[in-house]
């Protein structure tokens, strides 16, 4: 009996190379081959574990001859032009094999990720940005954001060229036909590029709904840049290979921005194994800013329910309709088979929620649904952030409108209910809000990093076009506003640094800068050994010494994930402005920990010049694990410069009751320890 073999699509990166007399590749750093050598190359190692060979002798040399056949129709991507690699549908044990390969980086498989789910842009006050900066929302725009996704329907009356001018000659792409896509469809706005799965277009206005829900017009932040559209996924599905594949080009393309509104579901993979991650660190090496999405996975059955109710129907709760035998505490539960169909029939079924994160609440309405009940009342209080695509009209509610409704029934002697399509409200208070199932912080494999969010990129980059990542992403990050409408302040953990302003993100004033060369540093003091540092770089690096430690990254953040004694963390600040200026230091101090900022003044005679300053840390009481958070703000009178903090002071001691002449010896031995548990 013979058994099938199990392939699975794996990811192999390599160092540029060329084939020495047919064998196995021989690699060179630096080189940069054409897509043609690099394609034959991956056919050529790929063919040693999955074609036919032979064993020749001529003239006295040994050779292998292998059948390529095999090769071509199991290699499925070839990446050729940000850097050297393919993937292939192979079994585990050939990818083992092709991992002993001293001329093969890495090998990793390919794993699925998904896609993350108008007014946005209104809401963020974006129209006051080209206002307060007298920039025209018609302006011309040379910045290309790069979105890797689902892909566009070019076809739309949206993606007109009027008005348009010349597309950059940065841009690389050509116009190449592909299924129900035509020459006729490339012009000044939509460039279809050397993939099939690149539409290069502009990005002003689109017709925008979800389930007929939401209708409106949807619209970039900065509405005259042009968008290179990477089509990666298929049914909400994208893979490694692919997003590779697209990163690769869009490098290549000469995009400014990318943007991936996807990610791999949890647990999420280090970042040496991860392809976006590996991508992004050649989009930044190339001065590309990658912005990824962050994912929301405390729950997955996020979305709509688009269905409508066109009329009123009785209302019953869960309890009062229990079949012969069953607790009316269990029927309130809608579990399989314990609710009485002739009771339900034609009516909205009042139930309740009895376990917030494993039940599955579009199993239940089917149930209701097909014992006749026509629509569901779901008293989930726990769940005011969700919608829920249901099989039947159904509504969340909370504790208190399970009152009002409680309320209704016992006065109503035929109470009835209407479930109306859902709306989007405008206006509502407090806004923004982090939703329930929003991922919080810390991120669990480098908790010293508080990430960004990156929706104004684009506007950044239009208005400064020589400017690289880290500035971009720094000025978003030091110019949010920390508070929500009512004034209560929220953590790094709830939504990064902050609410983005789009407005001061146009003048941040200081901008904290750092390079791929930090990124390493970074990499290094959380770890990585040569070999994995080897999957992003395609080359052998080793970490340099002495190592900084991760929290003196020189990230518009400050977060130290361990705090075990007094410690001093350094920043340098770029000045971008006009004429001299004076910037004064003010902190908010974490809760049990002192701060002090050396010097309190930073003063700065023109642009683009630098200057470092320290940041001391002194705990007094143990957090018990739990980070506190505070705030270190630059300002000058004009501009507002702020970089959250966030601590854990854990393992403090009570020094306070040692001896003078043992107290400079002990916070030695205390730091000294630190260090230790980084370089672990």
């Amino acid at each position: 009996m013979g058994f099938a073999k199990t392939l699975s699509s794996f990811t192999l990166l390599f160092i540029g190379y060329t084939l020495v007399n047919g064998s196995t590749p021989k690699f060179t750093l630096d080189s940069h081959p054409d897509s043609e050598s690099v394609i034959s190359a991956n056919h050529e190692i790929l063919a040693s574990v999955t074609g036919r060979h032979a064993n020749i002798v001529f003239l006295g040399i040994f050779f292998t001859l292998f059948s390529l056949s095999e090769a071509k129709a199991a290699a499925l991507n070839h990446y050729s032009k940000s850097f050297q690699g393919f993937s292939a549908m192979i079994t585990p044990e050939q990818a083992n094999q092709l991992s002993e390969y001293n001329s093969v980086v890495s090998v990793f498989e390919s794993k699925m990720n998904k896609l993350y789910t108008t007014h946005s842009w209104n809401f963020l006050g974006l129209e006051t940005v080209y206002k307060s900066n007298h920039i025209s929302l018609d302006t011309a725009s040379d910045v290309i954001v790069g979105v890797i996704d689902s892909g566009i329907w070019p076809e739309s009356e949206r993606f007109t060229d009027h008005g348009l001018g010349p597309v950059s000659k940065k841009f690389k792409g050509e116009c190449v036909t592909g299924d129900n896509f035509t020459l006729a469809n490339c012009n000044k706005e939509i460039v279809l590029s050397e993939e099939p799965w690149l539409w290069f277009v502009i990005g002003p206005l689109l017709q925008a709904s979800l389930f007929g829900i939401a209708n409106g017009t949807a619209r970039g932040g900065a509405p005259s840049a042009r968008l290179a559209i990477y089509k990666v996924c298929w049914f909400g599905f994208c893979s490694d290979a692919d997003i590779l594949s697209a990163m690769d080009d869009a490098i290549h393309d000469g995009v400014d921005i990318l943007s991936l509104s996807l990610g791999p579901d949890l647990p999420h993979p280090i970042y040496f194994d991860e392809a976006i991650s590996i991508g992004a660190f050649h989009s930044f090496q190339k001065g590309v800013l990658v912005s990824a999405g962050a994912g929301n996975s405390f729950f997955q059955d996020s979305s709509l329910n688009p269905i409508r109710m066109e009329q009123s129907y009785g209302l019953i709760y869960g309890n009062s309709a229990a079949a012969t035998g069953v607790s009316a505490t269990n029927a309130s539960f809608w579990k399989n088979n314990i609710l009485d169909p002739t009771l339900i029939m034609g009516k909205t079924v009042i139930c309740t929620i009895e376990n917030f994160i494993s039940e599955d609440r579009r199993e239940k309405a089917l149930t209701i649904m097909q014992g006749g009940g026509v629509g569901m009342i779901l008293i989930d209080h726990n769940a005011k952030d969700f919608g829920f695509q249901f099989v039947f009209p159904t509504t969340l509610i909370g504790l208190d409108a399970a009152e009002e409704l409680q309320a209704y029934i016992n006065i109503e002697k035929n109470p009835t209910a209407r479930i109306y399509p859902t709306i989007t409200v405008l206006g509502t208070k407090p806004a923004p809000d982090v939703a329930t199932f929003s991922s919080m912080g810390p991120n669990i494999i480098t908790p010293d990093i508080i990430k960004a969010s990156l929706l104004i990129a684009a506007i950044i980059k239009s208005h400064y076009p020589h400017w690289g990542p880290a500035a971009i992403k720094s000025a978003i990050m030091t110019t949010v506003i920390g508070r929500d409408p009512n004034g209560t302040q929220t953590t790094p953990f709830d939504y990064g640094s902050g609410h983005v302003n789009p407005v001061a993100s146009l003048n941040p004033g200081l901008v904290y800068k750092f390079n791929s060369h930090d990124v390493l540093n970074f990499l290094c003091i959380n770890g990585a050994s040569p070999e994995q540092l080897k999957n992003l770089t395609a080359a052998l690096t080793q970490c340099q010494k002495p190592l900084t430690a991760s929290y003196n990254f020189n990230y518009p953040s400050i977060g130290v994930s361990n705090l075990n004694s007094s410690l001093s963390v350094y920043r340098t600040v770029t000045y971008y402005g006009q004429g001299p200026t004076l910037y004064h230091a003010s902190v908010e101090n974490p809760s049990g920990v002192n701060v002090k900022v050396t010097p309190e003044e930073l003063k700065f005679s023109k642009t683009g010049e630098k200057i470092t300053f320290r940041i001391d840390f002194f705990p007094f009481k143990n957090s018990n694990g739990n980070f506190v958070f505070g705030a270190l703000i630059w300002n000058n009178g004009i501009q507002s410069v702020r970089s959250p903090i966030a601590l854990n002071a854990i393992y403090l001691m009570l020094i306070a009751s040692l001896p003078v002449s043992l107290l400079g010896l002990h916070l030695k031995r205390m730091h000294l320890y630190h260090f230790c548990l980084q370089n672990k």
